[in-house]
């Protein structure tokens, strides 16, 4: 299958292009290792396939609305109360 065939395809399927959807994938994998609580934000940068931690906090950031470190703090705020 050729690049633009699999792009039209997924965009038809999804509404995302094929990178977005990879991302999203990526992005929902982040989450579930931050709630494990196992890992810091680093190991699950690489643990998701990202390996520039500037790349990763702005893809987190674009998914979740704010960087890992907020996410965490918004998490065990939540949990407390």
């Amino acid at each position: 299958m050729s690049n633009s065939t699999l792009y039209r395809k997924m965009k038809a399927l999804t509404g995302l292009s094929t990178n977005e959807y990879v991302r999203k994938i990526r992005m929902k994998h982040t989450e579930q290792y931050l709630l494990e609580g196992k890992y810091n934000i680093s190991e699950i940068a690489f643990k998701v396939g990202i390996n520039n931690p500037f790349y990763f906090r702005q893809c987190f950031k674009e998914e979740f609305g704010c960087i890992p470190s907020e996410y965490l703090k918004r998490l065990k705020e939540t949990g407390e109360k």
